[in-house]
């Protein structure tokens, strides 16, 4: 087990599967609001569903239009459970406070696999 601190961006608790991603994510025309589905042709999780994962990348990028895209996941039931940034930027920022998921930057994601079982818990990451 190992612990890593962070920056809070939006606190919570949350454990769940972690899915990263080395590559930064556009919400908006990257992932479909109704299933969850990254659609980025050429990403790495191209045709992976990030609902209900804890979503490990680096930040986000693109249009502002991204934080309405995972409030409406929120609301649609296809978010992620968490996120996890090295550095966040405002988009990933906001979208994440207004959809309440919990969300830390500022962590050294090399730590962290897919598949990991990992849990928030405000600015702490613990890796099971």
């Amino acid at each position: 087990m190992e612990q890593l601190k962070g920056r809070v961006i939006y606190k919570g608790k949350t454990q769940g599967e972690a899915l990263v991603t080395n590559t930064p994510i556009s919400f908006y025309g990257g992932v479909d609001p109704n299933t969850g589905i990254v659609l980025e042709k050429g990403h790495e999780l191209e045709g992976i569903s990030i609902k209900d994962k804890i979503l490990v990348f680096p930040q986000g990028k693109g249009s502002t239009v991204g934080s309405y895209t995972l409030y409406r996941m929120k609301k649609n039931g296809t978010a992620p459970k968490g996120m996890i940034n090295k550095e966040t930027e405002t988009i990933v920022a906001v979208g994440a406070i207004i959809s309440e998921i919990p969300f830390i930057d500022k962590i050294d994601t090399t730590k962290i696999k897919t598949g990991n079982n990992i849990s928030i818990e405000n600015e702490t990451i613990t890796i099971h």
